[in-house]
């Protein structure tokens, strides 16, 4: 039997179809990956955003209140008695140590599709001539609010900010 030599084959050889599908399947798997971690850094990106925007709704509800209680004055740190909801909250020290899950608005509306975050509330009195110095509840008239929103357990971001008796 004679081979029979086609200088002009058409075509792919088993080798070059090989080849072939071996550089389209890395650059299949490369165009997945990067999809992937575009597709965290996104989600990472709106998690960021929403706990700045939580964080924000604490500073605004908070920002017209004094730093103590205007009918108590000093003597209860924290919620006084009357004030079981946080829209009954009247000055900074009744903020202190809460934690709002689910989330609450600048009204003290709950976010309940927000319920996977939490807003951490923190506030401490500060010596005024050391700002990183904590002293006693109503121990002076300038506090340190901090807020860290955290989702699933997890904090996303935190800030802080200080206010002075007026």
């Amino acid at each position: 039997m004679k081979r029979s030599d086609n200088k002009n084959r058409s075509g792919f050889t088993l080798i070059e179809a090989l080849i072939a599908t071996v550089l389209i399947g890395i650059a299949i798997a490369a165009l997945v990956t990067s999809n992937i971690s575009h597709t965290q850094a996104n989600a990472y990106g709106m998690h960021t955003s929403t706990a700045e925007f939580l964080i924000e709704e604490i500073k605004a509800m908070t920002m017209p209140l004094e730093v103590t209680d205007p009918n108590s004055g000093t003597s209860v740190y924290g919620p006084e008695a009357d004030e079981i909801a946080v829209t009954d909250y009247d000055d900074l020290d009744d903020f202190d140590g809460v934690t709002f899950n689910p989330p609450v608005d600048v009204n003290g509306n709950v976010l309940s599709d927000f319920s996977e975050y939490s807003q951490v509330v923190i506030v401490e009195n500060l010596d005024p001539g050391d700002f990183t110095n904590v002293v006693a509840d109503h121990g002076s008239a300038i506090v340190r609010v901090s807020v860290s929103v955290e989702m699933n357990g997890k904090e996303i971001s935190s800030t802080n900010w200080i206010r002075a008796q007026q």
